[in-house]
């Protein structure tokens, strides 16, 4: 049992906020708690502003919580842990280094002599399958093989915990599957001295192959939905039904709705205020998604791993379509799958005329901000009004830059309903087609 044994990090209460204006302060995380014990692999899942990385900056010991605590072996961590070495997703090589070079940089600043660390650099160079590049320079290299000499200068210290920053999300499908594999290798054979691994990801079937634990994580902020054990053994087949159960049931906990409510029919819809931060989701996008799910091959209803399979998208790009629909009113989340409401099926059949009539009806009826300057245009004797007078609006609940995104989406999908007009050289929205 992974419990009964020694914890190497424990994470009690932490917060995390930073400084976004003189008197405000954005919350990235609330009051996470988590331990990883010896022999064990946890993955941080959530999609992208989740706080997953910076968590992992703070568990390093890089930055510090604003408040809670971290514990390495039962010791405080208030500075760079040594102890721990990160694998970044940019490979975070120095171009003017060989392979060797770039391998023994961090055992240079440990102090440890020259002949010790050529031998600990060549080693870690050999086991992680770089044997024949030592002198080779970075620009030579694929994205594979830069990766794997992250992972050498990462293995070369003896790192009691391996931390890694979505370290397979800049490679091909292809060198991504190669390099977790040889990874879990070296895990598994004990090749390295390595007792924890905690890892960053936003891929759920990442997750699901590599790691014993799968922390998931809701955002605004960053706080732990769920902790789930994944009791499947080495090696795992991701057709196998136990791994696709496990994979639909993250899908079903990362479309959770906790700010739900419920509609007349007893459906549960997502509730949005005026200040909601709407995905940045293209109308033809979510169009397609609608029209797909609506086809003969699914009929209104599909799982959300074979959706996201079928449209090679990650969660950072199928979750806010998703989102969307569902704000929308054309689709619901029923037991892990995305079903078409009635509206959906309408949406679905239509032709685009029709279709850009419904958006119009759903963007007032649902997107409080649309129908917020809709009805000040309509009050407004000249039925004009500037974008920075509803830009102010949103800065008072959201940063400069998120309600700069946010009303860009909504002055498009407003100019798509045809339910305002938007002239881009005077900054100015009004119900005359500029």
């Amino acid at each position: 049992m992974l419990e009964s044994r020694p914890i190497i990090v424990d994470l009690q209460s932490i917060n995390k906020s930073f400084k976004k204006a003189e008197h405000q302060e954005l919350l990235v995380l609330d009051n996470v708690n988590f331990k990883l014990h010896e022999g064990e692999i946890v993955a941080l899942l959530g999609k992208s502003g989740s706080g997953k990385s910076t968590l992992l900056r703070i568990i390093a010991g890089l930055i510090p919580p604003t408040a809670g605590r971290v514990f390495y072996r039962n010791k405080p961590v208030k500075g760079p842990v040594y102890g721990m070495a990160m694998v970044f997703q940019n490979f975070a090589l120095l171009p003017w280094l060989s392979v060797l070079e770039n391998v023994e940089i961090g055992l240079e600043a440990l102090g440890i002599p020259k002949d010790e660390r050529r031998a600990r650099a060549l080693h870690a160079i050999d086991i992680i399958g770089l044997d024949g590049f030592e002198s080779a320079y970075p620009k030579e290299l694929s994205g594979g093989m830069r990766q794997r000499v992250g992972f050498a200068r990462a293995l070369v210290i003896n790192p009691d915990v391996l931390l890694m920053d979505e370290p397979f999300s800049a490679l091909d499908v292809l060198t991504a599957d190669n390099l977790r594999t040889d990874l879990l290798d070296l895990w598994q054979d004990k090749k390295t001295n390595t007792n924890g691994i905690i890892f960053v990801t936003h891929n759920i079937e990442e997750a699901v192959f590599l790691a014993d634990r799968i922390v998931i994580f809701d955002s605004d902020p960053g706080t732990v939905m769920a902790d789930l054990k994944v009791n499947l053994e080495h090696p795992r087949n991701d057709q196998d039904v136990p791994y696709r159960k496990i994979v639909d049931e993250i899908y079903g906990l990362m479309l959770s709705l906790p700010h739900a409510k419920k509609g007349i029919a007893g459906i549960r819809f997502k509730h949005i205020d005026l200040a909601y931060r709407l995905p940045d989701v293209n109308i033809s996008e979510l169009s397609g998604l609608i029209e797909m799910i609506g086809s003969p091959e699914y009929e209104g209803r599909v799982g959300l791993a074979e959706l996201a399979e079928a449209l090679h998208l990650n969660i950072d790009d199928l979750f806010p379509l998703i989102e969307l629909a569902e704000i929308f009113r054309f689709s619901q989340i029923v037991e892990g799958e995305v079903e078409l409401t009635l509206a959906g099926k309408l949406f679905a059949d239509s032709d685009i005329l029709e279709r850009k009539k419904m958006f119009a009806r759903h963007l007032i009826k649902y997107i409080p901000f649309a129908k917020r300057i809709r009805w000040v245009l309509d009050e407004r004797p000249g039925h004009r009004a500037s974008k920075e007078r509803f830009l102010a609006e949103l800065e008072d609940f959201l940063s400069e830059d998120e309600a700069e995104r946010v009303l860009k989406v909504i002055i498009e999908w407003g100019r798509y309903a045809e339910i305002f007009a938007y002239d881009d050289k005077a900054g100015m929205l009004s119900l005359e087609n500029p």
